[in-house]
């Protein structure tokens, strides 16, 4: 049935992000030959993302250069791209979306790839101007501005959250020249990813570019000043860092409000399979918005490009009647000052780690294991090891 409506039938995306973008490349490619139509809420192009905190935020890019087609592209493919067009609502028993406009649209296959927004901190004052999250164009635009009036002020960036956005952010105000603070509530940078020898070389890391960086850190309020503008972040011991701008980066969370609305499974994101089907006929998810679980039920959410590439090629695959799982390792990379980190695998339940090479040279590589058996690798500044680590992961993947 469904494979019949995907031949002849309309496929509509919810999400113009990377995900979204795959999922319909994928379809045309695989000789999909019915409608496609892409529901993008932004008011822009799709574009990519990671450079956002990295090269653009630094000025080595140009808006135009983030753009992940030209709209011609998605013209000659036979995609119909809706910039501007949001989706309020499913209704999954008559197949059909609403817009904002209140106009209504049809679907044979529906996929939801709404990606996820920046957690906000419930603090006093987080509204005042010169408080920022890191996800749109628009928000990178905002901090850019902060960056350029912190620069002329001679007032301090302060970072709330020691994660990948935090940590890129920070390192780029330092490239500019400007006085960074790094708040971070745990009492390591990057806990949930790193092993903690690396956790404390990126501290060192940070620290001899000039960062300063205060561990175990829990903000109590952020202080707003003349003009409504942020002056200082007050912690929970009563001190206070002072601050022009405020970037938080505590994490995001998953947008299943839609998929929740329209009765479909959710838990911290919207449950679908190893193919993207979701608990309801006929509705697939891909990217950031959703949660799938290891074989001992584990939740697993992956935020990177990587993950929402495969996952959305995996619905396509399944749409076209020809389901496949994801077959390999994921990876993501993140860079900071002139160093990048690129990681390959899952390193949760790691118990041991084991160092390749000197940490206080160029690069090298750490490894993470659960007893005996490798779960991950990562490596600073080694492009080819990476390469090499992601084809030893996937090769112990398909002999268990």
């Amino acid at each position: 049935m469904e494979s019949q409506a995907a031949e002849q039938g309309r496929v509509v995306i919810v999400g113009a992000g990377q995900a979204g973008i795959v999922v319909a490349e994928s379809l045309r490619g695989g000789g999909y030959a019915g409608q496609i139509v892409i529901m993008c809420d932004e008011g822009v192009a799709p574009y990519h993302r990671p450079p956002l905190s990295k090269a653009w935020l630094a000025g080595e890019l140009a808006r135009g250069q983030l753009l992940m087609r030209s709209p011609e592209a998605f013209q000659r493919k036979g995609i119909d791209l809706r910039i501007g067009v949001k989706v309020v609502d499913i209704n999954a028993v008559s197949r059909q979306v609403e817009m904002a406009d209140g106009n209504t649209l049809a679907y044979d296959i529906l996929v939801i790839a709404t990606g996820a927004s920046p957690r906000v901190l419930n603090l006093p004052g987080v509204k005042a101007q010169g408080v920022h999250v890191l996800r749109s164009i628009d928000d990178a635009e905002s901090i850019a501005d902060s960056l350029g009036f912190c620069a002329t002020h001679d007032l301090p960036v302060v970072v709330i959250g020691g994660g990948f956005i935090g940590l890129e952010v920070a390192s780029t105000a330092r490239m500019k020249g400007l006085r960074v603070t790094v708040l971070e509530a745990a009492s390591r940078l990057l806990g949930r990813v790193l092993a903690p020898v690396l956790s404390d070389w990126y501290a060192d890391l940070h620290r001899s570019h000039g960062v300063s960086l205060m561990l175990g850190a829990r903000p109590k309020s952020i202080d707003i000043g003349a003009e409504g503008r942020v002056q200082a972040v007050t912690l929970e011991d009563g001190s206070q860092v002072l601050a022009g701008m405020v970037v938080l980066g505590v994490g995001v969370i998953a947008n299943d409000g839609l998929a929740k609305a329209a009765g479909l499974t959710c838990d911290a994101g919207i449950v679908v399979d190893d193919a993207g089907r979701t608990s309801y006929s006929g509705i697939y998810a891909a990217g950031d918005c959703t949660v799938r679980y290891l074989s001992d039920g584990t939740p697993l959410r992956l935020e990177s490009v990587q993950g929402a590439t495969e996952q959305a090629r995996c619905v396509a695959s399944t749409v076209l009647g020809k389901p496949r799982e994801v077959a390999c390792a994921p990876w993501f990379w993140s860079d900071q000052y002139d160093k990048k980190l690129q990681i390959a695998g899952l390193s949760h339940g790691a118990n041991r780690w084991v160092v390749h090479g000197d940490m206080f040279e160029e690069s090298f590589s750490v490894e993470h294991y659960c007893d005996d058996q490798l779960l991950a690798i990562d490596t600073i500044n080694s492009a080819k090891e990476h390469l090499a680590a992601r084809k030893r992961l996937e090769a112990e993947l398909q002999n268990r």
